[in-house]
C-alpha cells in the first residue's frame, strides 16, 4: 500500500499527563470500544506521546482511538513490538493520519518493515553465462528489501537500544516452538518510582524479558502488556509468578492480551491490590497521578467469551505453541 508522505501540520501538544491508555485488547467494559483480539497502548510518560503497538484491525483501531479522543498527530514515536498482524495491522490507519512519526520495529533479514543485506550474504558462481546470475553478476555492495509500508519512517533495531534519554527499547529473540528466531521489542522507561516496562506478546519470554529490564534499573515498578501464557500450563504459570513476584520484586502489574486467563487469576491472588486491572479502554496511571482507589486491579470478572478467534495466525508460525502441544500429545499418546 503505497502512502502519501507529505507532512500534515503538528498539532498542538495536548496536555502532559502519565499514564498507560488500552485502546486495543479482548477483554474490557467500556461500551464505546470494540473488543478484538489484539494489542495497543497509549503510553504517555516522561512528556512523551508513545503508541505501543497498533491492534488487529485498523478500522477497529481507528475507533477504538477516536472513542477514547485520541490525537496520533501529536505523536512523538510509535513502537511496533513484533511482526505478528494483531500488533501492527492499525498502522495504516496510523499512517494516514500522521504519515512521517518515527516507527520503531525489530530490524530482520527480510523483515515487513523493510530490510538490507550485503550481496556477500549469497555464494556466487562466475561460471553462469550473466543472464542466469543474480544482477547480471554485478550485484549492488548492498542489497535494499522493501517494507510493507512504502516511504514510512522506520528506524529498525536490532539490539537494546537507548532511543530517548531514560527510554530504552529491549531487544530479543524468541527459542519458542512456534516463534522461533522472532525478533520483539518491548520499552522500559526509567522513571522516579523506578521502571516501566510495556510489553507486546512477550515471545522471548516474559522471564528474559524482566531481567534484561531489571539490568537498567533493578526496581521495577510496572509491568502492563502481554505475557505469552494463554495456553500455558499450571506449572509454567506458577514459576512466571514466582519469578515476577519474588524473583524480581516487580511492584505493580497490569496484564492484557495473551496473558491468559489462568494467568489473569494467579497474578491477581499474587500481587493483591498491585494487580492493575487493564482491560480495553482502561487508563493506568503512572507515578504521582496514581491514588490507592485507582490501582487497584477490581476489573469484572472475566467471561469465556472476552477471548475471540485469534484470526491471523502467520502461515509458518505457531505463536501460542498449540501444534507444538498437540505434537507432543500425539507422541506421548504413542508411547
Amino acid at each position: 500500500m503505497l502512502i502519501s508522505i507529505a507532512a500534515p501540520a503538528r498539532a498542538a501538544a495536548p496536555e502532559s499527563k502519565s499514564q498507560i491508555t488500552i485502546l486495543y485488547d479482548a477483554f474490557g467494559t467500556d461500551p464505546s470500544m470494540t473488543r478484538d483480539w489484539g494489542f495497543s497502548a497509549l503510553v504517555e510518560i516522561a512528556g512523551k506521546r508513545i503508541l505501543f503497538d497498533t491492534g488487529n484491525d485498523a478500522d477497529i483501531f481507528a475507533a477504538n482511538v477516536k472513542a477514547k479522543g485520541v490525537d496520533l498527530k501529536t505523536l512523538d514515536f510509535v513502537v511496533l513490538s513484533h511482526r505478528h498482524s494483531d500488533h501492527m495491522a492499525g498502522l495504516n490507519y496510523v499512517l494516514s493520519v500522521n504519515p512521517t512519526v518515527k516507527i520503531y520495529a525489530p530490524k530482520e533479514g527480510f523483515g515487513i518493515y523493510g530490510s538490507s543485506l550485503p550481496s556477500s550474504f549469497y555464494r556466487k558462481d562466475e561460471t553462469l553465462p550473466p543472464e542466469m546470475r543474480y544482477y547480471g553478476g554485478a550485484p549492488p555492495q548492498v542489497m535494499k528489501f522493501g517494507a510493507a509500508w512504502r516511504g514510512a519512517n522506520f528506524e529498525l533495531i536490532d539490539k537494546t537500544t537507548e532511543i530517548a534519554p531514560g527510554m530504552t527499547l529491549i531487544a530479543l529473540v524468541s527459542d519458542a516452538p512456534g516463534t522461533k528466531e522472532l525478533k520483539e521489542l518491548s520499552l522500559a522507561v526509567n522513571t522516579p518510582e523506578g521502571l516501566v516496562l510495556v510489553v507486546g506478546c512477550s515471545h522471548p519470554g516474559i522471564e528474559k524479558i524482566v531481567e534484561a529490564a531489571a539490568a537498567i534499573n533493578p526496581r521495577v515498578y510496572l509491568i502492563a502488556g502481554g505475557f505469552h501464557l494463554v495456553v500455558a500450563s499450571d506449572e509454567v504459570i506458577a514459576r512466571a509468578v514466582a519469578a515476577l513476584k519474588d524473583t524480581f520484586k516487580v511492584e505493580s502489574i497490569a496484564p492484557g492480551h495473551c496473558t491468559g486467563e489462568p494467568m489473569f487469576a494467579a497474578l491477581k491472588k499474587a500481587f493483591g491490590d498491585r494487580y492493575l486491572y487493564a482491560g480495553l479502554g482502561t487508563a493506568l496511571p503512572l507515578g504521582a497521578n496514581t491514588s490507592s482507589d485507582m490501582r487497584r486491579g477490581e476489573g469484572p470478572a472475566l467471561q469465556q467469551d472476552d477471548l475471540t478467534t485469534y484470526r491471523r495466525l502467520t502461515r509458518r508460525e505457531d505463536p501460542f505453541g498449540i501444534l507444538h502441544a498437540r505434537s507432543l500429545r500425539t507422541k506421548a499418546s504413542q508411547l
